[in-house]
């Protein structure tokens, strides 16, 4: 569902009191990396809460909080870095900054294993006969195959969820915050 017609339908909620949000315009244009060195132009939602006066801005599922690349180019490296590979091939291998990629691996690193607990439990929510991933040896591939896990659940209870990748998903399971602190430390 668009957060278009979540905010009309007054089903979406400020996370700082809980009020429902109302639309407030659209934030600045931004220009978001896509794959294959697409740019794609995007200009968010605002929308502001009436309760407690906070303005938001509301990101689409392809945009992650502070990211210049779609939530699946990002994961797209998390991906690879997770079979092994530097962050120089990494950024070598997207046409990205190196400085770029080490920053997302490292971010990754830092909260895979709250990464990886998240999607393990929405694994067990969601999946009727739940297959864990094997251990990958490092803890940013668990995290990654704990994402992909989920992903592959969630299509399979919901079939629409396979039109969103597994890093949208992702993004939108843990409120845009993959490379950020979690909402309960905010």
């Amino acid at each position: 569902m668009s957060v278009e017609r979540q905010l009309q339908g007054g089903r979406l909620n400020c996370p700082s009191c809980t009020a429902v949000l109302v639309p407030w315009g659209h934030g600045r244009p931004r220009e978001v990396r896509g794959d294959l060195g697409t740019r794609l132009s995007v200009r968010p939602r605002r929308s502001r809460c009436p309760a407690c006066g906070t303005t938001h801005v509301l990101l689409p599922e392809m945009m992650w909080p502070r990211r210049a690349d779609a939530a699946e180019v990002i994961g797209a490296g998390l991906e690879i870095a997770a079979q092994g590979m530097g962050h120089r091939q990494v950024a070598a291998h997207l046409g990205l900054a190196d400085g770029t990629v080490r920053g997302w691996i490292r971010r990754f690193r830092d909260r895979s294993g709250e990464v990886r607990r998240h999607f393990t439990v929405a694994l067990v929510a969601l999946a009727d006969d739940q297959v864990m991933p094997d251990p990958s040896g490092t803890a940013l591939g668990d995290a990654v195959s704990a994402v992909a896990a989920a992903h592959r659940a969630a299509a399979m209870k919901w079939s629409h969820i396979n039109a969103v990748s597994r890093w949208e998903f992702a993004g939108r399971a843990m409120a845009g915050r993959v490379l950020t602190c979690s909402l309960s430390s905010s």
